[in-house]
């Protein structure tokens, strides 16, 4: 039996969304405000779920303290309060979209976290506009 275990974080950052090899025009027509060269900034709300199975001896899939500290740790204290563009070396080839946002976020945990459960984020850039990603 599967059962998923999730924590909520949240990280404030700031961001462009700009294509290099793409000129000014082309950017400001396909990321319209989201291209501004000020920067714009997201309040995120992150979910990270882990499934597998419940250990028979603990009871527990995961220590979910162990689960907030790491993502504190790994994400939050990374990210919060950054401008991903300049302060992410993460970003610095990497256009900082939500979905590169949770691609990224994932990686860094999927090696922290064990193989033995499956490993899912999901990132709220608003209260409506949210991706998922699950490593597939």
């Amino acid at each position: 039996m599967e059962i998923a275990v999730s924590r909520k974080a949240h990280f404030n950052a700031a961001h462009r969304l700009h294509v290099a090899a793409w000129s000014e025009e082309e950017n400001k027509r396909f990321f319209g405000q989201c291209n501004n060269p000020n920067f714009h900034g997201h309040n995120y709300n992150l979910i990270v779920t882990v499934i597998g199975e419940v250990d028979p001896v603990s009871g527990y899939l995961i220590d979910t303290k162990w689960l907030s500290q790491l993502i504190k740790a790994e994400i939050e204290d990374r990210f919060d309060h950054k401008n991903l563009n300049i302060d992410c070396p993460e970003f610095a080839q990497t256009n900082p979209t939500a979905e590169n946002i949770a691609i990224i976020i994932w990686k860094i945990l999927r090696v922290k976290i064990s193989e033995k459960v499956k490993l899912k984020v999901v990132l709220y850039e608003t209260e409506r506009n949210f991706v998922e990603y699950n490593g597939n």
